[in-house]
């Protein structure tokens, strides 16, 4: 009598293996991601309150705030304030937009450079520190309410 002893495993094993993988990696995608953007966001937070306090610095020791970050690195700054590639105003997926309002003010946008799942949020910084998240479609919604309920004041 021979014995007939198969060794390994049959197709609906592998199947069901195969199966558990995938939805187990289907519920841990999502948290990957978000736990990628959350880190980007943090650092970009970062970024901003370190161009702030260069801003700050900058304006003890000259009077008036900086007229770009380029101003906040060498040669125009000895030692410089931020490093060279926060200064060309995109580090990390974001790019910092300031603008000097006047001597005594100026404003900070961060935007992110990323769409689709990766896209972070939009931050507003200005020279008292206090930071400012809108999501962009909630800034554009407020904007066209604005728009309309000036036209409609105009139009009476």
């Amino acid at each position: 009598m021979k014995k007939n002893i198969s060794a390994g495993f049959t197709l609906v094993e592998i199947m069901v293996v195969l199966a558990i993988v995938i939805v187990l990696m289907a519920i841990a995608m999502p948290n990957f991601l978000r736990s990628r953007v959350i880190a980007t966001e943090t650092v970009t937070l970062t970024n901003c309150r370190s161009i702030n306090n260069s801003c700050q610095l900058y304006h003890i020791n000259q009077e008036t705030y900086p007229s770009s970050l380029a101003d906040l690195v060498e040669p125009t700054s000895d030692p410089p304030y931020i490093d060279s590639t926060l200064a060309t105003g995109r580090k990390q997926s974001y790019e910092y937009i300031y603008q000097l309002v006047d001597s005594g003010h100026f404003t900070l946008n961060a935007n992110p450079t990323s769409s689709g799942l990766l896209k972070g949020r939009y931050f507003y910084m200005d020279e008292s520190g206090k930071k400012t998240t809108e999501d962009i479609r909630k800034l554009i919604d407020k904007k066209i309410n604005i728009l309309s309920y000036e036209e409609t004041k105009t139009n009476l």
